[in-house]
């Protein structure tokens, strides 16, 4: 049932419309707190895709703990080549 409701929200997000409508929706779906660290994560994810910070600067630079910044990093090193490069193509 979890991946069916996950799905139907996939599928709802992947409809193209303008941005405005795509924030009304996120603005419904999300609570402030859940929209700030989804906003959070993609950050930490492009700084460690960048490799340009340690993870202390990167915790720093954003105002996120080691623990997200480490989950992250964890996140990427079990990706496969492939899927980190296609992270890396839609993020950066």
């Amino acid at each position: 049932m979890e991946n069916v409701r996950w799905q139907s929200v996939l599928d709802l997000v992947a409809q193209p419309r303008a941005s405005e409508d795509t924030a009304l929706l996120f603005g419904l779906l999300l609570s402030h707190d859940e929209r700030e660290s989804i906003g959070g994560r993609l950050a930490v994810f492009r700084a460690l895709l960048d490799g340009q910070m340690s993870q202390r600067q990167i915790a720093a630079s954003l105002g996120v703990s080691i623990a997200t910044i480490t989950r992250a990093s964890n996140n990427l090193k079990t990706m496969s080549e492939a899927e980190r490069a296609l992270l890396s193509r839609l993020i950066l």
